[in-house]
């Protein structure tokens, strides 16, 4: 019987099959041997060994589409990183830090900017141009009015999809309002394994419909980018790219160097401002890291 793993905890897994239900199952040894682990988000092969109390054994882990290192899950489809639009106010540093994780594992991004019901029509299309520019789809919600919640379902559909974002932002109300069941599997698989609906701290896949599945992710409020140099981080700021041949030197770092195409784009304001800021304060951070 082939299913998904929705969660992992202390050395259960969790595994939806379709029709069926979801299976409390442990990873046969073999896989220590061969060091795989299994991830949420898996596509798994299991044995069941008591259909009444729905306990099972994985015995393979199929081939994943993709792997991510942050959060650790298999076979992601896109990204969807929510952020609200005010209350508590965007932290976009925070948000363009996300952004370059998904682009340096090949993951496309949604943003989402929820609470839209409070704030300006203004507020809004400032947020919209600065990540438009840069490539992104850009969607509003607000789960008070229901307003961008279709919008949103028809973004989600037939994929699977990782959410995150910091706590505070709606995270689980977008969820529960995509699919209204998942408070009750939450609240099943929590009896199972004597733990709080809300605490997060895991990964968790939720099953929506057809081949829909949303991945929430524990809620972050800092995220280290580590794993590019310095001088790549420019490649990571899409909207530096159609500017770059204007650049007096190769290899300008858009900083402090004469006929620099990228500063001057910025001061035509065809640059956002606060995504340039975000660019300086990043780049002097991979400069001060220290290489172990």
């Amino acid at each position: 019987m082939e299913g998904k793993i929705i969660k992992g905890i202390a050395g259960f897994y969790y595994v939806h099959v379709k029709s069926h239900g979801v299976y409390e199952c442990k990873a046969k040894g073999i896989f220590r041997n061969q060091k795989i682990k299994p991830l949420v988000g898996d596509n798994v092969s299991i044995d069941i060994i008591d259909e009444k109390e729905m306990k099972g054994n994985i015995v393979d882990v199929l081939e994943r589409t993709n792997e991510l290192i942050r959060p650790a899950v298999a076979n992601v489809d896109q990204a969807l990183v929510i952020f609200a639009a005010a209350d508590p106010n965007p932290n976009f540093n925070l948000l363009d830090r996300f952004l370059i994780l998904m682009l340096s594992q090949n993951v496309e991004t949604i943003i989402c900017f929820n609470k839209k019901d409070i704030v300006t029509e203004n507020e809004l299309k400032l947020l919209e141009e600065t990540y438009i520019k840069c490539g992104y789809k850009v969607i509003f919600t607000s789960t008070f009015t229901d307003d961008g919640l279709t919008t949103l379902h028809e973004l989600l559909k037939d994929k699977t999809t990782v959410l995150a974002g910091p706590s505070g932002v709606g995270k689980s109300s977008i969820i529960n309002s995509v699919q209204p069941e998942a408070n009750m599997e939450t609240g099943s698989i929590s009896e199972k394994i004597k733990r709080g609906k809300h605490t997060t701290r895991h990964s968790e896949l939720f099953y929506v419909e057809g081949n829909t599945f949303i991945m929430d992710t524990p809620g972050f409020s800092s995220l280290y980018i580590t794993d590019i140099e310095k001088e790549e981080l420019k490649d990571y700021f899409i909207e530096f790219h159609e500017y770059e041949d204007q650049c007096r030197f190769n290899g300008c770092a858009h900083l402090n160097e004469p006929g620099c195409g990228v500063k001057q784009a910025l001061d035509e304001g065809k640059i956002s401002n606060i995504r340039y800021e975000n660019y300086k304060l990043l780049y002097e951070e991979l400069k001060n890291q220290k290489k172990y």
